[in-house]
């Protein structure tokens, strides 16, 4: 059986959670997104002795790659490289707006046909992407700065549910009636979810190579 270490600390809310297949034994969250870095490692501690699962006994460690905080990029990645490293288990990687997609597709309803995940990137800017209902890429992960049009030729062709930190810019200036905005959080739960079937399917990380998506030179999401 398979027991992979998922870490998520890309935007506001932190996660680690400790997954059997694609079933979560235990998960640990936090919001405060300025102490990311001194919840992680207690937090992987708590979820190992939860469990009784021992860190050699894991079969990977899954991280959120990116785009967010650059801060909290940089600590799960290095944290999770570590891990892997040390043990010689491979690192599954995984983009922020896919798992915010899981989140979202699992709450919504049928009539939802695309899904556009958005991290604000502070003023008028996101990170964002656009995905169907079964997470097949239809917009690639970027920058973008919003504007009254944006999406419109995803938005002509049916409904579009938007969500994120970054929603409430865009529900502001829409105003297209195919627009749908929902407050989703996601998890390392559904970091799981992902991370399980990229196992399954052998889709590793080089442990050499591998950075964060960040998408800007430099952002962090921190609240000043």
């Amino acid at each position: 059986m398979s027991y992979i270490l998922n870490i998520d600390t890309a935007t506001e809310s932190a996660g680690v959670c400790l997954s059997r297949g694609n079933e979560v034994l235990t998960i640990l969250t936090s919001t405060d997104q300025k102490n990311h870095a001194s919840f992680i490692q207690p937090a992987i501690a708590s979820v190992i002795k939860q469990t009784g699962i021992a860190l050699p006994d894991l079969s990977a460690v899954a991280v959120t790659g990116g785009p967010g905080s650059y801060t909290g990029l940089r600590v799960g990645m290095a944290t999770a490289k570590g891990i892997c490293y040390s043990l010689k288990k491979p690192l599954i990687v995984i983009n922020t707006l896919e798992v915010m997609t899981a989140a979202a597709i699992e709450k919504a309803g049928d009539e939802i046909q695309l899904f556009c995940p958005l991290i604000d990137a502070r003023r008028m800017e996101v990170f964002t992407a656009v995905y169907d209902h079964f997470l097949q890429n239809k917009l690639a992960p970027q920058a973008m700065l919003l504007e009254k049009q944006s999406f419109t030729n995803f938005l002509e062709t049916g409904i579009m549910l938007f969500s994120g930190s970054g929603m409430k810019k865009f529900s502001e200036i829409s105003g297209h009636p195919n627009a749908r905005f929902v407050d989703v959080q996601h998890h390392a739960g559904h970091l799981a979810q992902l991370a399980f079937e990229s196992f399954i399917n052998g889709h590793f990380a080089d442990l050499a190579y591998t950075e964060p998506l960040y998408l800007k030179a430099f952002f962090d999401t921190s609240k000043k």
